[in-house]
């Protein structure tokens, strides 16, 4: 399993956001991994099997998404900042999303 996971939930919809782009970014900006939702909204495979304490940064690709279904949304991607801490066997990132507003927190 990859050390970084996420799910993005389309609100409006009432589903699982398929096909959002994902990236995963170190502090400094160099790409660790990138990877799409499938039909469950789910990514499971992003970046490197472990991580060094820092931070990091995933980038959803929203505004796509919403593009892609004929929507217009505000957000044209949405950024979450984290800090990786040491000991910690792995990071799962949920993504709440209308094409006017987002949620977030540190799932398991």
């Amino acid at each position: 399993m990859s050390y970084i996971t996420a799910h993005v939930l389309d609100a409006t919809a009432g589903t699982p956001a398929r096909g959002v782009e994902i990236q995963l970014l170190s502090a400094v900006g160099q790409q660790l991994g990138a990877a799409v939702t499938d039909a469950d909204g789910r990514v499971a495979d992003l970046g490197p099997e472990t991580l060094e304490p820092g931070d990091y940064r995933v980038i959803f690709g929203t505004g796509a998404y919403f593009s892609a279904r004929g929507q217009e949304s505000f957000h044209p991607v949405v950024t979450v900042d984290f800090t990786v801490k040491a000991g910690e066997a792995h990071y799962h990132i949920p993504l709440l999303l209308s094409p006017f507003a987002y949620s977030t927190y540190r799932g398991s």
